[in-house]
């Protein structure tokens, strides 16, 4: 089968190889003509995972991409530049989305931008360098389309790499954004010096919190106790390289939200989702106070006033 990866980042790379690991033919689309030289001259990307081999991946800019010839089109695009992409997708080809965030234009899924050809979308606990490296991971891949769902299943999973099925298309994806709010509060927690219990606190009332936003989405409420939720949160919030849990906790120490992303040097996708999953969740009228609280500090409100504001809420049952 024939895989074209739109997007050469962390991510894009790591899942290029994933791919052609598993018998795919695959074409690396970056975003400039000269990184796809430098893949192809040197059999690296010497941005991104430099240590990864790509010696068996074509690699070529976005706009000369052979969408058109692909059997599977996967894009691992920051959320930013995810529309402009789907707009010129041929629309025949499936497409597996990788990108965890919400449209910032519009504040809808990213799978409601692709139209109606077949879409499918991966989430669960992977960083790249992790899965690049061949350790173990697992994952959901989501669709309506239960065909491409089975048969992504069967391309992709392997002793390293579990892929679970969900139906759960809206589930998914707001895991998938919320998580990275979460984690920046987490980061913030880090960076205060609150303490693991205070963390690991946070993180369980933001998993209610993106719960409670899925089932006024009409999400299965199981979706955010598996992978994508709880799974995905739990990594993205722990561990050390994380880029969301990292900026909160530079922001934390003083950092802002643009020194917090040029220190990074990545995008930091929880900064672009945080206030429009809030404004989602008040069109919604749902209650959201860790992520009111982010985007409150993002805003200039400072972390102390907000982290007592939280813990003096009224007491209520869990």
């Amino acid at each position: 089968m024939k895989a074209v990866v739109i997007g050469g980042g962390s991510w894009g790379t790591g899942f290029s190889r994933l791919l052609a690991d598993r018998g795919f033919a695959v074409t690396l689309a970056t975003r400039s003509g000269e990184d796809a030289a430098r893949i192809r001259a040197s059999g690296h990307n010497p941005r991104y995972l430099s240590q990864v081999d790509l010696s068996d991946v074509t690699a070529t800019s976005i706009a000369e991409a052979p969408t058109a010839a692909a059997d599977l089109i996967v894009i691992a695009l920051p959320s930013r530049a995810f529309a402009a992409v789907a707009r010129v997708l041929p629309e025949r080809v499936p497409v597996l989305s990788l990108t965890k965030g919400l449209d910032p234009d519009s504040g809808e899924r990213l799978s409601t931008l692709l139209g109606g050809r077949p879409i499918a979308v991966l989430s669960g606990p992977t960083f790249a360098e992790e899965v690049a490296s061949g350790l173990p991971a697992a994952v959901v891949v989501a669709s309506a389309d239960a065909g491409l769902a089975r048969g992504l299943q069967e391309s992709l999973n392997s002793e390293v790499f579990r892929v679970y099925l969900n139906g759960d298309l809206i589930g998914v994806e707001l895991c998938a954004a919320a998580k990275n709010v979460i984690a920046l509060a987490a980061g913030a927690c880090d960076g205060a010096g609150a303490g693991d219990n205070a963390k690991a606190a946070l993180i369980t009332r933001g998993l209610a919190e993106m719960a409670r936003l899925g089932a006024a989405a009409g999400a299965d409420p199981d979706t955010f106790s598996g992978l994508a939720g709880m799974g995905d949160l739990i990594a993205t919030c722990w561990h050390p390289s994380g880029r969301n849990r990292r900026a909160g906790e530079l922001i934390a120490r003083g950092a802002t939200a643009a020194e917090a992303i040029a220190r990074i040097g990545q995008v930091v996708e929880g900064l672009t989702t945080a206030p429009l999953l809030r404004d989602l969740a008040r069109r919604l009228g749902v209650e959201l106070p860790i992520t009111e609280s982010v985007c409150s500090v993002l805003e200039g409100r400072p972390l102390a006033e907000l982290a007592a504001a939280l813990m003096g809420r009224a007491p209520t049952d869990e």
